[in-house]
């Protein structure tokens, strides 16, 4: 049986911790992915507009800190909601937990949300799930590409998911490093995966398997963060858990920047007017009970630069919004930790809010994410992307090596190359995926450009 104390585990890997420093363990965890290079090149991969420009607009790694931020407030005030409800049963230990630590989870999990996301945005990995499903039936060393691969291994491919790759990534072992990835407690690696299930067990009918969260490499490691968890095993064969509780904050905390940054990032780039936005923030600030809208628009009107307006209103709206997520979490705690909740926490909010944030996700769908820069660069990414794992995947997979593919595996790192000389296709295809889904915007770019002979810096 789930509950709000055993669904803590400061287990790493199977490891029992023992680390008794003056760090808590989840603000170890934290502190491991701010210092680590996957996350650092999230500072080169796209969020939604092309990077670089003149205007600064978010990216992935920007993006990220702001729902570690936004996720920090979530844990801290539903933290304390739950150490106060159960203050006469929980552990010493527990109590703590819930007041100093969940906002530490959260934060850290909302840190490596994005983690496994390749270069340029959605596109990316829909141009990895394409060169597999376009590609299946291509002669590779004398047999086509599908069958190399067993059924659940082969769904993995043509369904390739950022969410399944960023477990990959914190757990995966890279040669000439140390065993067990980035080492981190279990609890905050049951809050990331928002799809808890293998990719044979997606069903968009239900809101854990709208998507999948582990490839079959790391099946064996997710069914020991969701044993040490005790998360609820829904199907054995194909693999399924329901959430994990605390992955509705970080969840919650991811929906709530990206609906209202895109917004400020369109503003600033002139793609929507001072007018358009303010409309929207407005709208939104309305249903807000507590909101002193005559005093917001006077200081609203109060403040000169257009960009500072976009941001007080966008504080504010964010503001509410955490608010309005902490409620609904505490309000359906029972269905929570009973696998029951079905809902995403902002989509369980009062008719009159969810009809202000579709006006929103209405604009920003018509507006930002078919705006002309914005296709122009889900087009060429896909481009990229797809042409580098034609050359690789198949340098990969045959047997026999001709000088062309020695030399494609010799441009791939040698930290990937864990399982280039494995006998298991799956595996040896993971080193070249790793590496390209790895690849910032430009560094892929620029790869591409030379491997195909587009430059290859001759004067």
């Amino acid at each position: 049986m789930l509950t709000w104390e055993n669904c803590i585990s400061r287990d790493r890997g199977g490891r029992k911790s023992t680390s008794k420093g003056d760090r808590s363990q989840f603000q170890v965890d934290y502190d491991r992915l701010i210092f680590s290079s996957p996350f650092r090149r999230l500072q080169n991969k796209t969020q939604v507009f092309p990077l670089p420009g003149k205007v600064f607009v978010h990216n992935r790694l920007t993006h990220s800190l702001e729902v570690a931020s936004v996720g920090r407030s979530l844990g801290n005030i539903s933290g304390i909601h739950l150490a106060e409800n159960y203050k006469d049963s929980f552990s010493p230990e527990s109590l703590d937990f819930y007041k100093y630590d969940l906002a530490n989870v959260i934060s850290a999990a909302c840190l490596a949300h994005d983690i496994g996301n390749p270069a340029f945005g959605h596109s990316g990995e829909e141009a990895i799930c394409s060169y597999f499903k376009a590609h299946a039936a291509e002669p590779i060393g004398g047999q086509s590409l599908q069958s190399y691969f067993q059924e659940k291994e082969w769904s993995d491919l043509i369904h390739f998911e950022g969410n399944a790759n960023s477990l990959h990534i914190l757990t995966q072992n890279l040669k000439g490093r140390l065993p067990g990835g980035f080492w981190m407690t279990n609890t905050t690696l049951a809050s990331i995966a928002k799809y808890p299930c293998e990719s044979l067990g997606r069903n968009k009918k239900f809101l854990h398997r709208k998507k999948f969260g582990f490839f079959q490499s790391e099946i064996e490691i997710f069914q020991n963060i969701a044993e040490s968890t005790h998360m609820i095993q829904d199907s054995a064969d194909p693999l399924i858990y329901q959430r994990h509780p605390f992955v509705f904050l970080v969840e919650a905390a991811d929906d709530i920047c990206y609906r209202i940054i895109d917004l400020e990032d369109a503003h600033r780039l002139g793609i929507l007017s001072t007018s358009q936005v303010a409309a929207l923030f407005f709208n939104l600030l309305k249903c807000n009970p507590e909101a002193d809208l005559d005093k917001i628009k006077q200081r609203f009107d109060r403040i000169g630069d257009n960009n500072e307006q976009m941001a007080y209103l966008r504080a504010l709206s964010i503001s509410f919004l955490i608010q309005l997520a902490a409620t609904v979490f505490i309000q359906n705690e029972a269905d929570i930790i009973n696998g029951k909740q079905n809902s995403a926490l902002i989509d369980c909010a009062d008719e009159k809010t969810l009809k202000a944030l579709e006006a929103i996700d209405e604009i920003s769908f018509q507006k930002i994410y078919k705006h002309p820069s914005v296709v122009e660069l889900e087009i060429a990414g896909y481009h990229v992307l797809t042409g580098l794992l034609e050359l690789f995947v198949p340098a990969l997979l045959k047997q026999e090596k001709m000088l062309n593919d020695k030399n494609l595996l010799r441009l791939i790192p040698d930290q990937f190359m864990m399982h280039a000389a494995s006998e298991n296709p799956y595996q040896r295809v993971l080193c070249g995926i790793d590496y390209v889904s790895g690849m910032t915007d430009i560094y892929a770019v620029e790869l591409y450009k030379k491997i195909k002979g587009i430059s290859i810096g001759l004067s």
